[in-house]
């Protein structure tokens, strides 16, 4: 098994101690939990795709790419990649930069993305997000493989064997679907033979659990080899300690946190209690042998073969989250590693990169 650390870059105020952190030292917190994803060995690190508030990770280019730079082995993904937002032409002029200044080490998640203030801001409407999806990302694997398109889109300018550069490094790029409600995206990812990242973050199991069934399904009637598929999967939260009553005690305040902010914003929560939380979401939160027990329940349903955890503190605290972070990959990864198959396709970057600065 594989693990990410993944950050939407929210900005928005400590749940627990309602400080709210300078631009400027959000995006540190995040370059450094990226290093330090590094050192603890996780096998990736993800930034996510906003364009509305409590988001700042409206560029995740950019902010990838400076990960890149001191980094040199970690794989850099997107979570997600807003492809029914963006010119595919531009999306791929992007992330084919990114691409060569990581040596390889590029993976995207693509999907239509949520919330209505950034529909609006991009003018895309709610009928036509999952067209535009679909068609961008048809058109921006379609450049990356050809070195010559000729398209006539619905969602922007004809092509007429354009050639856009830089041509890429990796031939081709890996793109994953993610998917957290709805069949079109999981049909997307099965009709081109492409992996599936399941959000997972939100609900019970079950209507995850019911749209893997259904990508799986789908594999087989686009005739692809069911021993090929892949599926990862998100955490709606982590936190391990020695015991179950430490994770618990120390949890307790941040849910609290959480809670209070869904209450704020008039949303109902789906999980009312931190127990009821702790059991019925999949937040891995409790002794590393809970966590791994979990995690288990978890791939009797999925399948997968890679799991997501937040990278970022979240109301914690730096020196908590990262001791958390560092008891995962002691004590919990190794075991999961032993008992769940990698995905069946190379991880390692293209290339050799070169040292990162200072190392």
């Amino acid at each position: 098994m594989k693990f990410l650390a993944i950050t939407l870059i929210v900005h928005a105020p400590d749940p627990v101690t309602g400080v709210l952190k300078p631009t400027y030292d959000r995006f540190r917190e995040v370059i450094d939990n990226a290093v330090f994803a590094e050192e603890l060995g996780f096998d990736g690190f993800g930034v996510g795709e906003r364009h509305e508030r409590p988001f700042i990770s409206s560029s995740p280019p950019v902010v990838l790419s400076h990960i890149a730079a001191l980094t040199s082995r970690i794989r850099l993904f997107t979570a997600v990649t807003t492809l029914s937002l963006l010119d595919p032409v531009r999306a791929y002029e992007d992330y084919a930069t990114l691409d060569h200044l990581s040596a390889g080490r590029l993976e995207l998640i693509i999907g239509k993305g949520n919330g209505t203030a950034q529909r609006e801001l991009f003018q895309v409407t709610a009928e036509d997000q999952w067209d535009r999806n679909a068609e961008s990302y048809e058109l921006f694997r379609r450049i990356w493989r050809q070195d010559k398109v000729t398209a006539e889109p619905r969602f922007r300018p004809p092509l007429t064997a354009a050639e856009v550069w830089p041509r890429p490094y990796q031939q081709p790029l890996r793109v994953w679907h993610g998917s957290a409600t709805s069949r079109e995206s999981v049909d997307l990812a099965a009709r081109y033979g492409d992996p599936l990242f399941s959000a997972n973050v939100t609900n019970p199991i079950e209507p995850y659990a019911e749209l893997i069934r259904h990508y799986r399904e789908r594999w087989a009637h686009y005739g692809h080899d069911p021993a090929q598929t892949v599926v990862g999967a998100g955490s709606a939260g982590y936190y391990a300690a020695r015991t179950s009553q430490e994770a618990i005690a120390a949890y307790r305040p941040v849910f609290a946190g959480h809670l209070a902010f869904q209450k704020r914003l008039g949303l109902e929560p789906v999980f009312a209690t931190l127990e009821d939380f702790v059991e019925r979401s999949s937040a891995l939160i409790g002794s590393p042998q809970q966590v791994i027990d979990k995690v288990h329940r978890y791939h009797e349903q999925f399948g997968h073969s890679v799991l997501h955890l937040a990278a970022d503190a979240g109301g914690l605290g730096d020196a908590a989250h990262r001791a958390s972070l560092e008891l995962f990959q002691s004590a919990i990864a190794p075991v999961l590693r032993r008992d769940i198959p990698d995905p069946p396709f190379p991880w390692s970057p293209t290339a050799t990169a070169p040292p990162a600065a200072g190392a």
